[in-house]
């Protein structure tokens, strides 16, 4: 139930941010718009919970102090490898060595398995490309044997496994 609460309050800032809340000049906020906008939230919700789609996985509603954290550092070593990438590839003799590597997978859930994932992804210069049989181990292609190596001290896994767990 509290997850239903939750999402539901979501839901509704965000549907009063994209209503017009946010610019002083708009009339939006009519009886009528306003019910048919908390009708839609609630619709959305129920919806949600007949699918049995709210959970602690699909909706981690109670982990966004831990993701705020997250993001400043993942923002951190986008923009580093960002710089890295353009240097290397500017470069008159690019400094460029493809590697392939496999890096453990710590985390346990199906949705900290994909942040792990989609955060190598975003990275510049690395590419997340499958998971092995278990979901132990993910391959990872790098654009240079320094970027794999930053990647095999496990510093974005342990963050990652931070998200999830909380330690």
């Amino acid at each position: 139930m509290l997850h239903a609460v939750t999402s539901g309050v979501i839901l509704l800032v965000v549907w009063l941010l994209w209503s017009g809340l946010s610019t002083p000049y708009t009339d939006h906020f009519h009886a009528m718009l306003l019910e048919f906008g908390i009708a839609s939230c609630v619709f959305t919700v129920w919806l949600s919970r007949r699918m049995k789609i709210l959970d602690r996985e699909g909706q981690p509603h109670f982990n966004t102090l831990r993701y705020l954290a997250y993001l400043p550092w993942l923002l951190k070593e986008i923009v580093v490898a960002n710089i890295d990438v353009t240097k290397r590839v500017l470069s008159p003799k690019p400094d460029i060595s493809p590697t392939l590597i496999t890096v453990k997978i710590e985390q346990k859930t199906d949705l900290g398995k994909v942040l792990y994932a989609n955060s190598i992804t975003l990275t510049p210069g690395t590419i997340s490309l499958y998971f092995d049989e278990g979901n132990e181990h993910l391959t990872v292609h790098a654009l240079s044997k320094e970027g794999a190596e930053g990647l095999a001290t496990g510093e974005m896994g342990r963050r990652c496994l931070k998200l999830e767990d909380g330690t």
